[in-house]
């Protein structure tokens, strides 16, 4: 079974130890062993659960909801409609994030089409392009 230090947690997921003993101490990281001089040992199902924990990160789910859907997650049966309900409506926001996110870089691009118009006009010495026609 491979072990990894808090160093290498650390390292990996990109935060601080501190996060590490954070999420330790309100339950997101559970079972955290220590050596016999009382440095943290992490295993495989911590990686795995970090990869979850990262990832709803990443799609913007507050750490309250992690925390959540891991308590619920604790006892899948009596919980799953919950489970569905927390996904399901984190799965609606990320969609509409990304949306959005493709909406701004649509804008983005026709800014970048714009000021390259602009550059080429001015090596011209031609009018500039107009915001509408590019």
């Amino acid at each position: 079974m491979n072990t990894y230090t808090i160093k290498e947690m650390s390292k990996r997921y990109q935060v601080q130890a501190s996060t590490l003993r954070y999420y330790e101490d309100i339950g997101l990281l559970v079972n955290v062993g220590r050596s016999a001089n009382g440095q943290r040992i992490y295993t495989e199902e911590h990686i795995a659960r970090m990869d979850g924990i990262t990832c709803f990160k990443n799609t913007g789910l507050p750490i309250a909801q992690i925390l959540a859907f891991y308590r619920y997650e604790s006892d899948i049966p009596a919980n799953i409609d919950d489970i569905i309900a927390l996904v399901e409506k984190h799965e609606a926001d990320t969609a509409r994030q990304i949306e959005k996110m493709q909406s701004d870089l649509l804008h983005i691009r026709h800014k970048v089409r714009f000021y390259h118009g602009i550059k080429e006009a001015i090596a011209q010495n031609k009018s500039w392009p107009d915001w509408n026609e590019v």
